[in-house]
């Protein structure tokens, strides 16, 4: 497994899901928020972002280079430095990034991710890998090794969701 600690979820009213990362980036807090909250920082991990209007209230369009998959919304928080929100529509929901220092000091950041949506099982599990793969890119754009969607294959994340699936699966019952 990775260095980025597996993400949690959160379910309500059988469809609607909350997962949640929280990850230390061994990078200063302005660093990061370029990463996340800028439309040159996020084609290095995630997607292309355009218009991306860094203000509450804000116009964005995010669309994946690895798929077909687009999404328009607002920015529904805006703290510069600290928080990037993005409401889009279904099935990607609210997109929440929250920055604070790290444990060291200006050098490092802690990330707390949350992204809510409505979907199925099979959709959660397909998010869960998805987010977790694309934070391992994030930590690789942040030393330098930005993403090329060229080159792009589905291994890891495959990987990543059999972890999340078989993670998730009951426990067999004890039979004496």
């Amino acid at each position: 497994m990775s260095e980025i600690p597996r993400g949690r979820c959160e379910t309500h009213d059988g469809d609607t899901h909350l997962l949640r990362y929280v990850m230390e980036l061994p990078h200063p807090p302005a660093e990061v928020w370029g990463a996340v909250a800028t439309a040159e920082g996020l084609p290095g991990w995630l997607c292309a972002a355009d218009p991306l209007e860094p203000r509450l209230g804000g116009r964005v369009t995010l669309r994946w280079l690895n798929s077909e998959t687009e999404v328009s919304g607002s920015v529904t928080a805006w703290d510069p430095e600290y928080v990037a929100e993005y409401t889009v529509d279904p099935p990607h929901g609210r997109i929440r990034f929250h920055l604070e220092p790290g444990s060291g000091g200006g050098g490092s950041t802690v990330l707390r991710f949350t992204n809510e949506f409505r979907g199925t099982r099979e959709y959660r599990l397909d998010c869960l890998a998805g987010w977790h793969d694309h934070f391992e890119r994030l930590s690789a754009a942040l030393d330098g090794r930005r993403t090329d969607w060229a080159a792009w294959s589905p291994e890891r994340w495959r990987e990543l969701r059999a972890l999340y699936e078989r993670d998730e699966a009951p426990w067999p019952k004890w039979v004496p």
